[in-house]
């Protein structure tokens, strides 16, 4: 029997990995620029954590999630298939109000949902992404989004298109779906199967819809715009002001609501032609009931946003932003030139490597002039060749690849001229 990894999974291979460091380092540095410190949290969670947080009536609690319970007694647990609940939890949990006024933590974190796999969508999947929790002020929404944008900015990613918009408060979003239930209401049967399961559990989520049969009807759905209260309208001007003055770049999009319950007010999207339907590279917005769902006695201010390493990847794999691979090179490659000469190269690279060098010894027991080769194929820029003659006299051939020249040096000569030279 062949066995394959999973449909919905993927192998990142030797040839690929150098792509997902080098987007790991960038992300990293943007992120602790910024003020933001790393946060990992466990890959499962109590089952309950993510249907109270993200919200009963969401497409991830309601099919997306990959839950299990370890035996018969035990609660159910699901693998995580988002970071914001968790990351809320820890927060709590571990007090980190009481440390600080204001917790700005990044995370980059594998995430799993029962997605139909396609381009940038896979079941295992990863995320880099941030919470900025303790502010209700605008300007933590407006450095969020600013955060993201230097992300994909520095990452050379063009052509994308910011989306923005405001949800309000509970108030707004309860008033809100009742008008939208009375617009669509004459209209039901037009509404593919998916929105009439939404129309009342979440018809917010109809106007995320991609059916090009509905578009018509979406676009002349109500505004939720024109139902914000006075602090939300100015929230959202607020917002709007800070990031113009960054220079930043966005459409008001009155559509967008995000798919998951705990989004209030601002709420934002980058979205990228390069990815055909899935066209989003990342997401977020303010939550400032989410603590309070998870049992806070009291409202905790958040805003956040996540994206997805996949989707960026294909993103820069199309604007040709990704170089070929290159293989680590060896600085020294040690040969043996005799049976009896193995056992010392393999000492001796333990040395050299100790001493901070890249060192690559043979370990199919291959000829000479196999093994010299191998350098080459390697890309060494040193061989030391040990035979007989070089165990007896302590003297070994020290050979540099790039210019030919070749000397015979006592150990220590040589760990210390590579050292000085590599």
């Amino acid at each position: 029997m062949k066995f394959q990894c999973i449909k919905g999974t993927k192998d990142i291979l030797p040839d690929d990995i150098h792509h997902w460091h080098y987007v790991e380092r960038t992300v990293r540095d943007i992120f602790e620029r910024f003020g933001y410190r790393e946060i990992r949290t466990p890959i499962f969670e109590e089952t309950a954590l993510f249907q109270r947080g993200i919200g009963e009536t969401t497409d991830i609690v309601g099919k997306e999630m990959y839950s299990f319970q370890p035996d018969p007694d035990a609660e159910s647990l699901t693998l995580r298939p988002e970071m914001t609940a968790s990351v809320i939890r820890a927060y709590l949990q571990h007090n980190l109000a009481t440390r600080a006024p204001l917790t700005k933590v990044y995370y980059i974190a594998e995430l799993f949902r029962k997605e139909r796999p396609q381009a940038g969508r896979q079941r295992q999947f990863w995320q880099f992404g941030c919470e900025c929790i303790g502010s209700a002020e605008p300007e933590s929404d407006a450095e969020v989004i600013a955060l993201m944008m230097t992300i994909y900015r520095e990452l050379g990613v063009r052509q994308t298109v910011l989306r923005l918009n405001s949800l309000g408060n509970a108030d707004t979003r309860r008033v809100y779906r009742e008008v939208l239930r009375e617009y669509l209401r004459p209209h039901y049967e037009r509404l593919d199967a998916v929105s009439k399961e939404r129309f009342e559990k979440n018809p917010l989520r109809i106007l995320d819809s991609k059916n090009p049969e509905l578009q018509e009807l979406i676009a002349h759905a109500p505004r939720i715009a024109d139902y914000l209260d006075e602090q939300s309208q100015a929230h959202f001007q607020a917002v709007q002001s800070f990031l113009t003055a960054f220079g930043i770049d966005f459409t008001l999009d009155h559509r967008l609501v995000r798919g998951l319950d705990y989004y209030s007010r601002t709420a934002f999207e980058l979205q990228s032609s390069d990815l055909g339907a899935q066209d989003a590279l990342g997401g977020g917005g303010r939550y400032d009931a989410l603590a309070s769902v998870l049992g806070s006695e009291k409202p905790v201010p958040a805003v956040g946003f996540a994206s997805g390493v996949e989707r960026l990847l294909i993103a820069m794999q199309k604007q040709h932003l990704l170089e070929p691979a290159q293989a680590p090179t060896p600085t020294v490659m040690i040969v043996a030139q005799s049976e009896s000469a193995r056992d010392w190269t393999i000492h001796a690279a333990q040395l050299f490597r100790k001493e901070g060098i890249a060192t690559e010894v043979d370990l199919l027991r291959r000829s000479l002039k196999a093994q010299l080769r191998e350098a080459n194929r390697l890309n060494a820029k040193y061989v030391v060749i040990a035979g007989e003659n070089e165990l007896q006299s302590g003297q070994f051939q020290l050979k540099n690849l790039r210019t030919g020249e070749q000397q015979a040096l006592l150990l220590t000569e040589i760990l210390q001229k590579i050292k000085v030279e590599k």
